[in-house]
């Protein structure tokens, strides 16, 4: 059977930022690979004070994941990083012993020096040698500068009826700081801009939030929201493979998937399909979102309604041979299977009309049932979860019976526990099937875990599944009023 099948998704390798408003991206767009050609052997040096020295390392990171790249040599104040090969090009955090950290924009150039004082980190920070860290830290100590403004512009917001002519005026000093910002950045941006710190930085800017008004008058959120991130990529070159090891990648994904992105398998497809299709489906970005989205999503372990419509939608259009050059044929097919039987029960779909064993060892049609809902409960006797569920279903029937009819079918155990079962848990009243070989569900309703439930409605189209049994007079009663 299916059940507790491992998600067989493609390696991926070892393994993401700022707010702002949008600025011209067009500097820097060339293809930049990360190579470390004509790339330094590493010589870094930092002397912090007021913080441990007694060792450091240095933290590196790649896709989603973190890792330790290198130790520290340690000379009276100074911790030093040395070697012969070069460090990939990326974002990275010096931490010491008392867990505070040193963030570093390693590029090609890795011979520097830095100092500063823990205390004041970004206003005492000093570095030689390299201008990526040069423009870092003035990028940073800009926006601490602006900050203080910014607090207060938000505490008088709070204090402002929307639409006074106070309100109006706080609005157009914002957009004034905003401006500043942007300019303050530009300047850097057009000091080098082929730079490590300019992609970064660019990247991690948000679009303009544009205002979007209904018909009416009214301001129209959901518009503004849309459009927020239909444009949120805007500034990100998806050539440049140096920004996979930053954090502003990760870090704007999971934001524009999970929070901009409503959580329902529909939106979740679009906003992989849109994202996707920026990456001309090739290249390290493409597998990292592929790879991302489907994790975030595995059956079984996500919480929407129907992930494995998402599942499907992913693996039949981004996971093929064509396109998952990563990975292996066998590994590709094992995916594609998987997806195939799953893509049998989707929400909204036909439910299978199947015909399975019953008690009396006759078989019994699912479509023979004639009440408006079935309610689809697939179990397994000696599984916690689904003894801790099986009460909640008996105790439901008889408020239930006029309209639901209860289709219960046990996998994988055998005659005599089923149907000790069926006795103790007062399943009698329900239709009970069970089909020791599997052969009358295969590739039918798809289980990942047991207990698993499943709501048809009149015309037996799948309404819910993955439902717990306290969500089930719920579904119906939804159901009814769409």
């Amino acid at each position: 059977m299916r059940l507790s099948a491992c998600f067989l998704l493609l390696t991926l390798f070892f393994s993401c930022g700022d707010t702002g408003t949008a600025l011209n991206p067009s500097a820097g767009d060339g293809v930049n690979d990360g190579s470390l050609d004509n790339a330094e052997s590493p010589d870094i040096r930092l002397t912090i004070t007021n913080v441990p020295t007694a060792g450091a390392l240095l933290i590196g990171q790649y896709m989603d994941q973190q890792f330790r790249v290198d130790s520290a040599r340690v000379e009276g104040n100074t911790v030093i990083f040395q070697r012969d090969e070069p460090y990939p090009i990326g974002h990275y955090y010096v931490y010491f012993t008392n867990g505070e950290a040193v963030q570093l924009l390693i590029s090609k150039d890795q011979t520097l020096t830095a100092t500063a004082d823990m205390g004041n980190l970004v206003g005492s920070m000093k570095v030689d040698g390299s201008e990526d860290n040069e423009l870092f830290y003035q990028a940073l100590a800009d926006e601490s500068d602006l900050q203080p403004e910014f607090k207060a512009l938000a505490t008088r917001r709070a204090e402002l009826r929307n639409g006074s002519a106070e309100y109006v005026a706080m609005r157009g000093e914002r957009a004034a700081l905003v401006e500043k910002r942007s300019s303050h950045l530009q300047s850097l941006f057009d000091r080098a801009p082929n730079s490590l710190f300019a992609a970064y930085k660019k990247a991690g800017q948000n679009p303009d939030l544009k205002t979007i008004y209904t018909a009416t008058g009214d301001l129209d959120e959901a518009a503004q929201v849309a459009d927020f991130r239909l444009h949120f990529w805007d500034n990100v070159n998806f050539s440049d493979d140096r920004l996979l090891r930053t954090p502003v990648i990760k870090n704007k994904l999971r934001r524009y998937v999970t929070e901009l992105t409503p959580q329902n398998a529909d939106s979740i497809n679009l906003a992989a399909d849109r994202l996707l299709a920026k990456t001309d489906y090739v290249g390290k970005f493409y597998e990292f979102f592929a790879n991302w989205i489907a994790l975030q999503y595995e059956p079984g372990n996500s919480t929407i309604m129907d992930a494995e419509a998402i599942h499907v939608h992913l693996i039949q259009n981004y996971f093929t041979p064509e396109r998952a050059t990563w990975s292996d044929s066998m590994t590709i097919y094992g995916l594609q299977q998987r997806a195939e039987t799953m893509a049998y029960s989707l929400v909204g779909q036909q439910a299978p009309d199947i015909t399975v064993p019953g008690l009396d060892g006759r078989g019994e049609r699912l479509y023979d049932l004639e009440k408006p809902y079935v309610a689809v409960f697939m179990y397994n006797p000696e599984c916690h979860h689904c003894v801790e569920e099986a009460p909640k279903l008996t105790a439901l029937y008889d408020d239930l019976k006029d309209e639901v009819d209860f289709y219960a079918i046990a996998l994988d155990t055998d005659d005599d526990k089923w149907e000790d079962f069926v006795r103790t848990q007062n399943f009698t009243p329900f239709t009970n099937v069970f089909d020791p070989t599997n052969r009358a569900i295969f590739k039918t309703f798809y289980v990942d875990n047991t207990p698993e439930l499943y709501l048809l409605g009149p015309n037996r189209k799948i309404v819910a599944k993955n439902l717990k049994v306290s969500q089930l007079l719920d579904a119906i009663e939804l159901h009814k009023i769409q």
